[in-house]
């Protein structure tokens, strides 16, 4: 089968020829291929490679064990259908810097408290529904005025509104599709550019947090629903979408796409993935589809 693997540094780039030739010979060697020559998809920054071999899995489990102190993100795949028209992402600490609710709990001065179940859940110790609404719980009688408060803290990862608006204009659906609440999730989607959002929502009564969220609640069951449901309203095969997250709540979704990526991800979510970005910012998933550098739609 032909493969190809793409080599991304971080955006401040750093990625020499040499050293992806380097990479490519090692590829080569545990594929028991040739590797082609680097083709540049951004100097310094990104470049597939392309080889032979079998058996995927184990060889993308091999690679990443050989490379895991390299700076550099591996992503090896079928050269076929790399190209993506759904993609689904989650929002905390993916598409947004920061979990929102945190955030949210800092204007009542219990950032840490919360925070610390928030960790815990994304790397699925305990159960998301409970944690949800324990943490919520916490909030009951804050002011609604801190939502807006904590929207305005709130920044996008580097590449987000590119990699939503370069596969928008290549004819791709993109949904946000989050465990956090729909008054972040509806307004960061607009600001990235997605089609649309799916969230939870927090119950507001005379201007204050009630401590309650609406059921049902969107957790990881949820996220897989959603991509098959919208792969299936526009009529795509799951081998033409993207997933990506870094929480256990997005596993599921990670696993069930036809690219699943990790994106700076809890340890069990990373290495679980087909795919894991450590050190690109979220263009990585552009670049793991072929789009060059030149093609990203950026403001």
């Amino acid at each position: 089968m032909d493969f190809v693997l793409t080599l991304i540094a971080g955006p401040e780039g750093g990625l020499s020829e040499a050293e992806a030739r380097r990479i490519g010979r090692i590829a080569g060697e545990l594929a028991n291929s040739e590797s082609g020559v680097p083709d540049w998809l951004a100097p310094g920054i990104a470049c597939d490679i392309s080889l032979q071999g079998r058996e995927l899995d184990n060889l993308r489990a091999t690679l990443r064990q050989a490379l895991a102190e390299a700076p550099v993100d591996a992503v090896l795949q079928p050269a076929a259908n790399r190209r993506k028209m759904l993609l689904l992402a989650d929002m905390d600490s993916t598409i947004v810097t920061s979990e929102t609710l945190d955030e949210l709990a800092d204007c009542a001065g219990i950032k840490d408290r919360i925070a610390a179940i928030t960790d815990r859940a994304m790397r699925g110790e305990i159960d998301f529904q409970g944690a949800l609404r324990e943490r919520v719980s916490m909030l009951k009688g804050l002011s609604a005025d801190a939502l807006d408060r904590t929207l305005a803290g709130i920044e996008l990862t580097p590449g987000a509104r590119a990699l939503v608006r370069t596969m928008r204009a290549n004819g791709a659906y993109t949904a946000l599709v989050s465990g956090g609440f729909r008054f972040f999730t509806s307004r960061i989607a607009d600001r990235c550019g997605f089609h649309e959002d799916r969230a939870n929502r927090l119950i507001v009564e005379n201007g204050v947090l009630t401590g309650e969220v609406s059921e049902p609640i969107l957790d990881k069951d949820s996220k897989l629903a959603s991509l098959r449901e919208i792969a299936k309203q526009r009529t795509l095969p799951l081998s033409s979408t993207m997933a990506t997250g870094d929480g256990a709540n997005d596993l599921p979704m990670i696993e069930a796409a036809g690219l699943g990526v990790a994106f700076r991800a809890k340890p069990a979510v990373e290495a679980a993935a087909p795919a894991a970005i450590r050190h690109g910012d979220l263009t990585a998933l552009l670049y793991i589809q072929g789009y060059r550098q030149s093609d990203f739609i950026v403001d």
